[in-house]
């Protein structure tokens, strides 16, 4: 029996999302406020006793459990967590975005006003760093701060949703002050602020309001970001945030350390050394067993190419060594484990370049910036027009909804397809050129001087005085064509040869 619980690797009991004891242990002290709770929480605990059975059989087995704040956020200080994190969040914002418009009207104005309003307000720094901690808890908050929100319980109430009444009530010219990033262990959801009774309700496991260090504030002042949620069953425990990619990546960074650590090893140790026809059994009995574990020890600090041994006449030296031909794509095969949960190519994350003949990582890095692209519109978008709705308010005192945003592209074109392009688009304008105004043939060519790189010298001023060239006359189509012009003596009229 002894020997079968030896063969057992031991299971620490790992914490269930039921328990409604651990939920305040997810946040410091302050953090929730007190004096709020759920009546008959007992019984609502006793009513989920089906989930947390299954819980404890299946999830706790796998290791699925969250790991708390404070463990994810130490975890955030090893630098394979913390390169994963950094590239996604990085390429997340790196060409961010690029304000839109549509219409007849000329908006250009306003879109240089909302570009200095949010590069006052640093969003695209404030959004990286949301990424990050996306990333690293599975939760984050911008905090949206207005004039006046600092007075007793308004930050209690709602600000809409950017461009409903609400908003247009709250936000006034000028009233945006600034957005500040949140980390999601100083803010816990209130137990009566969501709905658990009617999964047809939007609200529904959703929190309304937010206990920031005590003090409640309406979840509409809060950007929230949960990248990877959790299903409804599980948002306690995760304290009402996501999968961060930090707890995803665990097992395949441990796998890493564990396979490193054991290279490291047995590079040093590869060779095993030893002496036949030593005499232990005589060492043993003669209680000599002192002075043969310092013979061992000796030729341990000696053994390193210092290149002399001593033996007795009768020993035989021998030494067993281990093959190393293959430990380096083993531990090659462990790190690039880790690209394949987060998707991000290895020349990025770990700055390994494809070998082979013509071997190249473009159609790689397309696949990864589609993928970010998409992650994108996921986490950013939502946030990012509700955003735009607060500094139209605050900057015009109304929405423009024929503005908006989308995202830059992250591929850049090579300047042999740069160059390509720009002959191909040139070409097809000036084949229409006959029926287009100058004007328009201008504005044709500046417009495809950002993709291109080419005719960005073409000014206002240019197409102003193209447009007030007059126009040349309309030819109708149906007319037949001129005759030539006949001379008055028709004697000069060339004659026919004989």
């Amino acid at each position: 029996m002894a020997l079968l619980k030896s063969r057992q690797k031991p299971k620490e009991p790992g914490p269930s999302p039921f328990d409604s004891g651990r939920l305040t242990k997810l946040f410091p002290p302050g953090v929730e406020a007190s004096g709020s709770g759920i009546a008959q929480d007992n019984a609502l605990t006793q009513a989920m006793g089906w989930a947390a059975a299954s819980y404890g059989d299946y999830a706790l087995d796998e290791g699925i459990a969250f790991l708390g704040y404070p463990y994810l956020a130490s975890l955030a200080q090893r630098a394979e967590f913390r390169k994963i994190v950094d590239v996604v969040a990085t390429e997340m914002t790196r060409k961010w975005v690029r304000i839109t418009a549509w219409g007849e009207d000329d908006k250009t104005d306003r879109i240089k006003v909302i570009e200095d309003a949010l590069e006052r307000l640093r969003a695209r720094d404030v959004f990286r760093k949301a990424a990050e901690h996306d990333g690293f808890f599975g939760r984050s908050h911008i905090f949206v701060s207005l004039k006046g929100d600092d007075v007793v319980n308004e930050r209690q109430s709602s600000i809409g949703d950017g461009r409903d009444a609400t908003a247009l009530g709250k936000v006034g010219r000028g009233g945006l002050v600034g957005l500040v990033n949140v980390e999601p262990y100083w803010i816990a959801a209130n137990p009566i602020g969501f709905n658990t009774t009617n999964p047809l309700a939007p609200d529904f496991y959703r929190p309304s309001n937010w206990s920031v260090l005590g003090e409640q504030v309406h979840a509409s002042r809060l950007l929230t970001f949960i990248g990877r949620p959790v299903p409804d069953v599980l948002k306690p425990s995760y304290a009402f945030g996501g999968l961060s990619m930090t707890q995803m990546a665990k097992p395949y960074v441990d796998n890493w350390l564990k396979t490193r650590e054991s290279v490291s090893d047995l590079i040093s140790s590869f060779a095993v050394m030893g002496v036949k026809k030593m005499n232990f059994a005589d060492a043993l009995a003669n209680g000599e067993v002192e002075d043969l574990f310092n013979r061992i020890e000796v030729f341990n600090n000696l053994r390193d190419n210092r290149g002399f041994m001593a033996l007795n006449g009768e020993e035989e030296f021998f030494c067993v060594a281990t093959p190393l031909g293959t430990l380096d794509k083993l531990q090659a095969q462990a790190q690039e484990q880790m690209a394949s949960i987060c998707g991000i190519p290895l020349v990025k994350l770990l700055g390994v370049q494809p070998a082979g003949l013509n071997a190249s990582s473009d159609g790689e890095i397309r696949v990864f910036y589609d993928y970010i692209h998409a992650y994108q519109e996921r986490l950013f978008a939502p946030a990012l027009k509700k955003l735009l709705g607060f500094v139209m308010l605050s900057e015009f005192g109304e929405i423009d909804e024929s503005i908006g945003f989308e995202f830059e592209p992250l591929w850049q074109m090579s300047e042999l397809e740069r160059a390509d392009v720009a002959l191909k688009r040139t070409q097809a304008v000036m084949t229409a050129e006959a029926a287009l105004a100058p004007a328009t043939v201008l504005r044709e060519l500046r417009e495809m001087s950002e993709p291109t790189g080419v005719f960005g010298q073409i000014t206002d001023e240019d197409i102003e005085e193209a447009e007030a060239i007059a126009p040349m006359p309309e030819t109708d189509p149906n007319a037949a064509e001129p005759l030539p012009d006949r001379p008055e003596d028709v004697s000069v009229l060339p004659q026919a040869a004989e």
